[in-house]
């Protein structure tokens, strides 16, 4: 490095830290605001309690009048007095409507949909109404205090889903919106200029190739590709020259993703901005489907889902490739639909198209937060332009390697969007934004703050154990005829709408694997928001081993073990307490029924700590490229014989082959190959790797060789490129989520599935 390039690096830092400190000192104001505001309620309740606590009179009668009126309900608050079996009425009634409303509708409908989540908003107001005026005990502060905080936790959370059901009574689907409009591109009349901009930071070469050709393979003429290298190496600008596309990069890395992006923006032209992730492949009518939306000139920005050509770690570690939908498939499938009704679609950073001139117009891509395309989407909002998002996979990218990366996608996403309370782009008070829009939006913040919620749900067993801490008061009717009802029904159209990508108890289960680092990662940010940088999920990673992250599981292993003595000794006590004479005052009764209610929770909370820990054992992933279920005709030639196949598995660098006649005996490792993809007219040369049987075929595994650009074309373009190939799959329902779960536990992958083979984890297509 030159002295010249040396005092040019010097100058980029210098300036960086003069730009983060003037970041800093910009938001030291609201930051005070928010930060004071949370502290200032935490610091009200602390008084209260000690108060309450201390014995001060007028707290203490104040609470007593509140337990008066919890002893004492309002009329139509109490149970009607007929059997127990009656008091089944209610649930029953709902639940035969809602399966017929399913089996009626079996995807959701706007009659349907409607019908659906009217009941539900029902359902948890009269639920919201029990709970506030009938089941507080303040029977004392130490009750009070847990039965108190457990109460506004759940309020918290039923808040947040009481707007997501409201803003779903206007959920839109633009898939047929898309027919139309794209009529116009394909047929030539509307045809603007396009970027495509793909941001890269460390990502391997064999990674951005394929994204590269992937986008240089788009049924679209009038398009120019950038490769936005933030690292400045050698082998990506050399990569770039080879695949014929333009090379970017710049002196520093001033705000990460967002300064890449913005830098980019400035040495281009086009009248339209795509972005695609360095792992993210397009298919090739990406832009005819997205493009002409913009036909309206009040439409900024297109945003698609994100789908993966690989199981994320939860799926792979569990050994539930195929069975498992991607963990972000509800935000895809079931939000951003609610989102776009609302007009508050959420911009993800990937798979998107935005107009330049709006870009432009809204100060590019916002600086001021790790999540830059949140906070760009809502400048675009709030200067009045529309934001459109297109249920439809149109694109492709790699899921985390493993549960370390992904925690650091997790924590980088909860910090990002948080950091809304702290900058001018806060979609709850920048200018600009309508009153639903706030509300979408708000519901996404809540999102986060749930977490403490999950945490704290996770501890009140070891309450009851070890407290003797009763937070709910209900007896057995209470509870069949006004909680029972809102479970089950919540239950049974849980998977239903969100297009089945989870079912409610798989759903429980990912809320509680990273929950503990979620949760500090959310007080954190509201104390120092800025304290952490931008971190890249690494990607295209090996690992031939099982290896256990201790420092994830270490808390869940902590409440684990607490959870198993609180089972124990809750055991222990309802034992005893059953020898008792039926006849106990209202109060012992009050906790033995807490005490039975303690048991099955840390019952339930130990099965789902358990799975959890599963997942915190990584599998081996064998290969950096993925292997696709793809089904060719192939001709192999060895030597002078032509033999007829089918292959099982397929990738970049290789396939295996199901051959339909016998090939001879003395095949072996390294043998020479010809093979011949029919249907692509595609022929490649290789050797073999392995040899076997499977489904009574025999099987050949080829290795390819000396792949030259033209024939890596055609694979990439066949594997990840055609249009409609990433298809829709379905989770499991409720029993079926029910049964699985009880496999993982007596069959965890780590003791009875150790060998991890390409074959095994392929990834399924058409």
């Amino acid at each position: 490095m030159t002295i010249t390039q040396l005092k040019k690096n010097n100058v980029s830092r210098l300036r960086q830290r003069r730009l983060v400190k003037k970041l800093r000192s910009r938001s030291w104001l609201q930051l005070r605001k928010a930060t004071l505001f949370v502290l200032s309620i935490v610091f009200l309740f602390s008084i209260i309690v000690a108060a309450w606590f201390a014995g001060e009179d007028t707290i203490s009668r104040i609470f007593a009048q509140i337990y008066a009126l919890q002893e004492n309900p309002p009329i139509w608050l109490e149970v009607p007095m007929v059997r127990g079996k009656y008091l089944l009425a209610p649930t029953v009634a709902l639940l035969l409507t809602v399966l017929l409303v399913m089996k009626v509708s079996p995807q959701p409908r706007v009659w349907s949909q409607r019908l659906v989540v009217g009941i539900l908003i029902i359902l948890t107001l009269r639920y919201i109404l029990w709970r506030s005026l009938s089941t507080l005990n303040l029977v004392n502060p130490l009750n009070g205090v847990f039965s108190l905080s457990f109460f506004l936790l759940e309020m918290l959370m039923l808040f947040g889903s009481t707007i997501q059901l409201f803003l779903m009574l206007n959920v839109k689907d633009r898939r047929r919106e898309a027919d139309e409009k794209s009529v116009a591109v394909i047929n030539g009349d509307f045809v603007p200029s396009v970027d495509i901009l793909i941001p890269t930071y460390n990502e391997p070469a064999f990674i951005l190739k394929r994204t590269v050709i992937g986008c240089q393979a788009l049924e679209y003429a009038n398009k120019k590709i950038y490769l936005l290298d933030d690292t400045r190496r050698p082998e990506i600008k050399k990569l770039a020259l080879e695949l014929g596309c333009e090379y970017v990069t710049r002196q520093d890395n001033s705000y990460a993703k967002a300064g890449n992006l913005n830098h980019a923006i400035a040495k281009t032209h086009g009248e339209f901005i795509v972005v695609f992730d360095a792992d993210f492949v397009p298919t090739k009518n990406f832009l005819t489907r997205t493009v002409g939306f913009f036909q309206d000139e009040k439409v900024a920005l297109v945003q698609t889902p994100q789908s993966f050509y690989n199981a994320d770690p939860v799926a792979r570690n569990l050994g539930l490739e195929n069975i498992l939908t991607a963990d972000e498939e509800v935000f895809y499938r079931q939000t951003q639909a609610i989102k776009d009704g609302a007009g508050s679609v959420v911009c993800c950073g990937t798979s998107f198209v935005v107009r330049r001139s709006a870009l432009l117009l809204a100060g590019g891509f916002v600086t001021e937060s790790l999540s830059e395309d949140y906070f760009t989407g809502i400048r675009l909002s709030a200067k009045g332009y529309r934001l459109i998002y297109l249920n439809e996979k149109l694109s492709a990218g790699l899921a985390a390697d493993n549960i370390a990366a992904y925690a650091t996608q997790r924590l980088r996403w909860g910090q990002g969007t948080l950091q809304a309370f702290f900058i001018k782009s806060n979609p709850l008070t920048i200018p600009g934004l309508s009153f639903i829009q706030r509300l979408a939006h708000l519901e996404g913040l809540l999102h986060w703050f749930g977490t403490i919620a999950r945490v704290y749900f996770l501890l009140m067993p070891l309450a009851y154990s070890f407290l003797g801490v009763i937070p709910v008061r209900s007896n057995v009717a209470e509870l069949l005829y006004f909680f029972l009802p809102y479970y089950l029904v919540n239950l049974t159209v849980f998977a239903w709408l969100n297009f089945q990508s989870r079912s409610a108890l798989l759903s429980d289960i990912y809320s509680i694997v990273l929950c503990f680092p979620i949760a500090l990662t959310v007080i954190q940010v509201m104390l120092n928001p800025f304290s952490k940088g931008f971190k890249v999920t690494p990607k295209g990673t090996v690992n031939n081993r099982f290896s256990f992250n201790w420092n994830l599981a270490l808390p869940l292993i902590i409440l684990f073990i607490a959870n198993a003595l609180s089972l124990w000794q809750n055991l222990g006590m309802c034992m005893d307490k059953g020898t008792w004479s039926s006849t106990v005052s209202s109060e012992a009764a009050l906790q033995i029924k807490g005490i039975s209610l303690g048991w099955l929770w840390s019952a339930y909370n130990l099965v789902m700590i358990g799975i959890a820990l599963l997942i915190f054992v990584d599998a081996p992933k064998p290969d950096v490229y993925e292997w696709f279920d793809l089904r060719r005709v192939v001709r192999l030639s060895i030597g002078k014989q032509s033999y007829w196949g089918v292959t099982t598995i397929i990738s970049e660098v290789g396939a295996e082959v199901a051959v339909t006649q016998n090939p001879p005996t003395h095949l072996s490792k390294n043998t020479p190959v010809k093979l011949e993809i029919v249907e692509e007219n595609l022929q490649l040369e290789g050797h073999i790797v392995r040899t076997g049987l499977k489904d009574e075929f025999p099987t050949v595994r080829v290795r390819f060789e000396s792949v030259n650009l033209t024939q890596h074309r055609r694979l990439v373009e066949m594997l990840f490129c055609r249009p409609g190939q990433w298809k829709r799959n379905n989770t499991p329902g409720e029993f079926s989520s029910l049964l699985l779960i009880f496999k993982i536990l007596l069959k965890p992958r780590i003791l009875f599935n150790r060998k991890v083979d390409v074959s095994a984890v392929a990834v399924s297509q058409v």
